[in-house]
């Protein structure tokens, strides 16, 4: 079991307060704070008033309830929802959902569903969900640029809620598909759309393997102006085991067999093991693959409330 710090409350307000700008810009979804800023011990991302709290060491009940408490009274929170994440989990662990993320709150009243705003685009939060509560906050940046890149036929794949694809809708897209292999997190992001009051028709969230639609696509002859490559770090799926660190060229590939002439590739990769000149590495390996010169265009990072964060890496690249 790990002690928690002894200066817990003071370390608490001081990451509180370095994020005092965002609520004051319309963002109300964000993490408070940061494994870099608590020793490796823990998380706290706030939704509204809701909390998650992500322990990456293993606490007894007590210190559990100390500090999902100490984090709602630093953040204002009516409530802290409990993310278990151990780098090993046993067994029991992995097919005990409700014991990595308990439905109801550690402390505190129950938000079942929180409208969080970032940068005053709502979103739809379901803090006792899952591990993934509808919203990645590390992406924010990337969000911002893909609502401002002005691409009038925006491919969103490994899509989640739509995230992306609202921005891009957001921005003025006139066409915006969305692909996962999830019905469930594409109805989740038809939602969101509906929170900024935009149409969201079926044929616009495209359920299915993203590889699988790479290829239908392609043989449609559809052409986007961005494409968008938010992909796991790992997944199994039907065309065999993905992992980011062995195979992002190519998923760049694929990509860039819908993209049109003069359009850009936004490539994500989520991967602390994955250094930055490896990914460039291998999406332009894909990019070269496919016949197609690009050049990097944008680099962009986690948002400011991720300090010394090096686990994501974004590059937007411009394909001729």
């Amino acid at each position: 079991m790990f002690a928690l710090p002894p200066d817990l409350t003071a370390l608490l307000a001081r990451c509180v307060a370095g994020r005092a700008h965002l609520p004051a810009e319309g963002t109300t979804v964000y993490r408070a704070a940061h494994l870099t800023e608590t020793g490796g011990l823990f998380t706290l991302d706030v939704a509204g008033d809701a909390g998650m709290l992500s322990l990456y060491a293993e606490l007894d009940p007590a210190a559990e309830q100390t500090l999902a408490q100490a984090g709602a009274q630093a953040a204002g929170l009516a409530g802290v929802y409990l993310k278990r994440r151990p780098v090993e989990a046993r067994h029991e662990a992995n097919v005990n959902r409700e014991y990595l993320s308990p439905p109801d709150p550690v402390w505190g009243e129950a938000r079942p569903e929180v409208v969080g705003l970032e940068a005053g685009v709502p979103f739809l939060i379901r803090p006792g969900a899952d591990l993934s509560t509808g919203l990645f906050t590390d992406a924010r940046p990337a969000r911002a640029f893909v609502r401002s890149a002005g691409a009038a036929r925006v491919l969103n794949t490994f899509a989640y809620t739509c995230g992306f694809g609202l921005s891009a809708a957001l921005g003025g897209a006139a066409v915006v598909k969305n692909v996962d292999l999830s019905r469930k997190v594409l109805a989740w992001g038809q939602e969101n759309y509906a929170l900024s009051g935009l149409p969201a028709p079926d044929t616009d969230f495209l359920y299915g393997d993203v590889f699988d639609w790479f290829t239908r696509l392609r043989k449609r002859g559809d052409l986007f102006d961005l494409v968008v490559l938010d992909p796991p770090s790992f997944a199994r799926g039907k065309s065999g085991v993905w992992r980011s660190e062995r195979d992002y060229a190519r998923l760049s590939a694929l990509a860039a067999g819908v993209t049109g002439p003069g359009g850009r590739v936004l490539a994500l990769v989520n991967h602390a093991g994955v250094s930055a000149a490896a990914f460039n590495r291998m999406a332009l390996a894909g990019f070269t693959q496919a016949g197609r010169r690009a050049r990097p265009e944008a680099r962009l990072g986690a948002g400011a409330d991720y300090p010394g964060a090096g686990h994501l890496k974004v590059v937007c690249w411009a394909l001729d």
